[in-house]
């Protein structure tokens, strides 16, 4: 490797001098790799930004949504009837405000929907 140290034997300045040496070496070692790093960088870069073959879709280009079909409210608001929600996504204010109040989801379901029908679709139980 080098020279070999005696630490044990050497004064305080030497030890200095040492360490101000090494600490030179050190610097103009990192900023050389540094530079290497940074020429492989831009290097890269370069190579990133030539021109790529073209795909049948741009990649920036956006999709056309699909289309889902429309939900029908499954609550309404008894107080303001022209507020509802489909059940989907975040609660409304309303409904929110109601079931903090006390009341369940069930107390806002739409009749029309045929929810209330439920339990005379159920088959009857077994009687044993």
């Amino acid at each position: 490797m080098g020279k070999k140290f005696d630490l044990d034997a050497m004064s305080t300045d030497e030890m200095w001098q040492l360490h101000v040496e090494i600490g030179r070496l050190l610097s103009v070692r990192l900023t050389s790799e540094k530079r290497e790093l940074e020429k492989r960088l831009a290097r890269l870069r370069r190579e990133k930004e030539l021109p790529q073959p073209q795909t049948a879709e741009p990649l920036n280009a956006t999709r056309e949504r699909r289309s889902y079909p429309r939900v029908l409210p499954k609550y309404q608001n008894p107080e303001e009837p022209s507020e509802t929600w489909s059940g989907r996504g975040k609660q409304p204010r309303w409904l929110t405000a109601a079931l903090k109040r006390g009341h369940t989801i069930e107390d806002f379901v739409i009749s029309s929907l045929g929810l209330d029908n439920r339990k005379s679709r159920q088959r009857p139980a077994k009687e044993t």
